[in-house]
């Protein structure tokens, strides 16, 4: 949208009549002589003045001074900026047993990452206003995406995840502290870590216990989840068997953590379980529906405007010395 700051400005549009009005030049008397040796001389003509120099371009001038002086504006549309932000790291395992084929998903079984993929995008969809970022681990720890208010790149980034992608092992304590410095670096007092794993720490060396108290000293809050069935059934050459796919599941650490960081832990054995876990973090974090709104503007008082008005300016300068020198 288009704007005068300075509107008022416009108000002075007549006054070059008012000042021609109140300094109208004095009339002058003329004498008349007659001179017998010009009576062969042809009567000169007089030069009528060009309506556009008289008239036009004085006046055009004039509404150009006057709308620079009015300080012109173009205001963009509005941006909602919310007021009060915080910053979420998810924190995925990508380790092989990931592909475990023991979890519900609309009626079909599938492996633990496809169900895990389906809740998370629609999670951070929910996620608006946050800034949000994504680790994935397993031999090591890797930032995926970077701490951002895109939450479309960070679901895209979610639904292209893929099993070995990092390896096939748990770096449970180096993924922690890599959340701690994404965190630390971008200085949000609001840090939230939500950390999904199906096993115990089995690779890097950095303990998950000492990386819990380092993100506690730097109040960040982690919430962890365990995910996987309790038990499935699995056909073998002497018939069924029952076995627990999640004999591996480290629940107790899990529990530290989340303890030592005022967060809490979730076992995710199904989609409703999950879908239930993820829920309850929007409730216990909830995004902040306070709202600033802004209109960014911009200055439209540049140097080729007044390089415009100072051209016009000695144009009609020349054209009225010239009109001048014609009469």
């Amino acid at each position: 949208m288009f704007e005068f700051v300075y509107w008022w400005v416009f108000l002075l549009l007549p006054l070059p009549l008012l000042v021609r009005y109140f300094l109208s030049p004095k009339k002058q008397s003329y004498t008349q002589v007659w001179i017998p040796l010009a009576d062969g001389l042809q009567q000169q003509k007089t030069t009528k003045r060009n309506p556009l120099i008289s008239f036009v371009i004085p006046w055009l001038l004039w509404l150009l001074l006057l709308a620079t002086i009015a300080k012109p504006i173009w205001y963009d549309q509005p941006i909602r900026i919310q007021q009060q932000s915080r910053d979420m790291i998810l924190s995925l395992d990508l380790s092989g047993s990931m592909d475990e084929v023991d979890m519900p998903l609309n009626g079909k079984t599938v492996n633990r990452l496809t169900l895990v993929k389906s809740i998370v995008k629609d999670f951070v969809k929910t996620r608006q206003g946050d800034r949000l970022g994504l680790i994935l681990f397993a031999d090591h720890a890797y930032l995926q995406t970077p701490l951002t208010f895109d939450v479309e790149t960070v679901s895209t980034m979610v639904d292209e995840t893929q099993i070995g992608l990092v390896g096939n092992r748990t770096a449970i304590g180096e993924s922690i502290a890599m959340a701690i410095k994404r965190f630390v670096e971008n200085k949000n007092e609001q840090r939230v870590l939500i950390l999904l794993t199906d096993g115990a720490n089995t690779a890097g060396k950095i303990k998950p216990i000492a990386a819990a108290q380092q993100a506690a000293k730097n109040n960040i809050k982690i919430y962890t989840i365990g995910i996987g069935a309790d038990e499935m059934i699995k056909r073998g050459f002497f018939g069924n068997q029952r076995v627990n796919p999640s004999a591996d599941l480290d629940e107790k650490t899990l529990t530290k953590i989340a303890t030592l960081t005022n967060g809490q832990y979730f076992r995710a054995r199904n989609q409703e379980d999950l879908q239930k876990i993820y829920d309850t973090i929007n409730q216990l974090q909830p995004v902040d529906s306070e709202f600033l709104e802004f209109r960014p503007e911009k200055n439209l008082f540049f140097w080729p405007l007044s390089l415009a008005i100072l051209i016009l300016s000695m144009v009609i300068i020349s054209l009225k010395l010239r009109g001048e020198d014609e009469l």
